[in-house]
């Protein structure tokens, strides 16, 4: 049955075989009209992720989000717009611990970085107020109340230039002077 169906289409329409031979020959057509898009080789599929310009999985993030009944019905666009955001939040995470890092001129992120750099941002200190990161540690702060305080005395005296001794009385006047 399948080498009749192969005989109709050859007989019937050479342009058929055509496209056949270089589907078999793995070679890409290049489209004639169109909006110019590159042509993707015979039999690889492009996923979601590259057609949107992404690194994070967006048929993933479908079937995620289909599986957690989000909605009734999602359209194709949610995954690609949650895969964005998600992975511009990681990519500003992840900057601003490697930023953390190299302040403590480490070449490794560790979670104490991720601490440092979520909670010395304002917005992400606010999106991520309620989690806790494990082994990150709190920020450096002591509060104003425990400084201990100057009295005035110590605070004038400070101020004051530290008055010079006066050179202990030798046997004459220039020694004094001299030192």
């Amino acid at each position: 049955m399948g080498g009749f169906f192969a005989f109709l289409c050859l007989s019937v329409c050479p342009l058929v075989d055509i496209v056949s031979q270089l589907a078999l020959l793995r070679c890409s057509v290049v489209p004639a009209g169109g909006r110019g898009k590159k042509a993707a080789a015979a039999g690889k599929k492009t996923s979601s992720s590259a057609k949107a310009g992404l690194q994070f999985p967006v048929g993933r993030i479908g079937r995620y989000m289909r599986k957690q009944r989000v909605a009734s019905r999602i359209g194709a666009g949610a995954p690609v717009y949650l895969a964005a955001v998600l992975e511009y939040l990681s990519a500003e995470i992840l900057e601003l611990a490697g930023n953390a890092a190299k302040d403590n001129k480490k070449k490794r992120i560790v979670p104490r970085h991720v601490q440092l750099a979520v909670r010395n941002d304002e917005e992400l200190s606010k999106l991520l107020g309620g989690v806790t990161i494990a082994s990150g540690g709190v920020l450096p702060n002591v509060h104003a109340s425990l400084v201990k305080k100057s009295s005035k005395k110590a605070a004038a005296g400070e101020a004051k230039p530290a008055k010079v001794k006066k050179a202990k009385k030798s046997g004459s006047k220039k020694a004094a002077k001299t030192a």
